[in-house]
């Protein structure tokens, strides 16, 4: 079984079904019309974020947070999985009623029960949502940039593609680049090419969430290639989504026969009915990946992550570089 690793996850996506009803027993709260036969229930993209909204509000208390790392991240190592990085909300935060700080300080207890339990080493990525606003998105860069939490290393943003002109949210990333932090954003998912080539052009990240619509632009597929830019790609999630019809046209493996640094992640798993392992699965039955291709597909991922020069060089070490 190849090793692998992830850098594209929301982590209140990750909540599995099972937790979530937990969750919901515990606050006195009815999960029936989100949870049916032991998986979420969603038809199109606006009942996938009224599940999803559903399951993050369950998780209110710095413990809950906790108890969500350490379940999710221990399940990758179990999948065999030694490096995962994901992205946590400050917005989400407020909702639940607890400081940013608090919040990521109880996530960073997860992390570290995950660690000392499976050896994963993972970070977290501060995410600003699109759609909230350009204001929201940079006190969230504020936030990353000040907290100086040991395990947040990078900044991003999630949220509607559609939302706002890419050029406003540019100080925000401005923040976060002088902090230290690396930088990624979402972009080229269920927004084309264009948007790709905005978030090089205004960002200049050193990945993409998906990115995959570049695939319509064969200049633009040149231009990410050269550059080195990392692509975070999530194939069970596009088709989910029916960002793709199926797997026959998904361009994982164009993007990567063009030289382009793809990665396999799960985005949302189990709201996609996928997983780490699955993906893993998928990029090997479907875009017909050896087990040497999927170890090199982890190298690139290692190689780049947010973390420390001195953790990457151990990691890859156990991929035998």
């Amino acid at each position: 079984m190849a090793l692998k690793a992830e850098l594209h996850c929301h982590i209140e996506g990750a909540a599995s079904p099972e937790l979530v009803a937990e969750q919901a027993r515990k606050y006195g709260v009815d999960a029936s019309p989100y949870i049916r036969d032991g998986a979420f229930v969603w038809s199109d993209f606006t009942s996938f974020l009224a599940a999803y909204d559903f399951s993050a509000s369950l998780f209110r208390s710095e413990e809950d947070y906790a108890r969500l790392a350490d379940s999710y991240l221990t399940s990758l190592a179990r999948d065999g999985a030694i490096y995962s990085e994901i992205f946590i909300s400050p917005d989400h935060a407020a909702t639940a009623g607890l400081s940013p700080g608090a919040y990521t300080d109880a996530l960073g207890e997860g992390m570290r029960r995950a660690q000392a339990r499976t050896g994963i080493e993972a970070r977290m990525i501060v995410v600003g949502i699109r759609h909230l606003g350009v204001g929201p998105v940079e006190a969230a860069a504020r936030f990353a940039a000040r907290c100086r939490h040991p395990l947040v290393a990078g900044f991003g943003m999630a949220g509607e593609e559609r939302a706002g002109d890419l050029e406003d949210f540019v100080r925000a990333f401005e923040i976060a680049r002088e902090a230290g932090l690396g930088i990624t954003l979402h972009a080229g998912e269920l927004v084309g090419a264009a948007s790709v080539a905005a978030a090089l052009d205004h960002v200049r990240p050193s990945r993409i969430g998906h990115g995959v619509r570049a695939a319509e632009d064969p200049d633009l597929v040149r231009r990410i290639a050269d550059s080195g830019v990392v692509l975070e790609c999530c194939p069970g999630s596009n088709i989910a989504l029916q960002v793709f019809p199926g797997f026959a046209e998904h361009p994982f493996r164009a993007l990567r026969d063009a030289g382009c640094k793809v990665t396999l992640n799960s985005d949302d798993p189990p709201y996609f009915r996928t997983s780490l392992k699955r993906e893993y699965e998928i990029a090997a039955t479907h875009f017909g990946m050896s087990e040497k291709d999927l170890t090199a597909i982890t190298r690139t991922a290692v190689e780049a992550a947010f973390a420390d020069r001195k953790t990457k060089a151990a990691l890859l070490g156990r991929l035998g570089r």
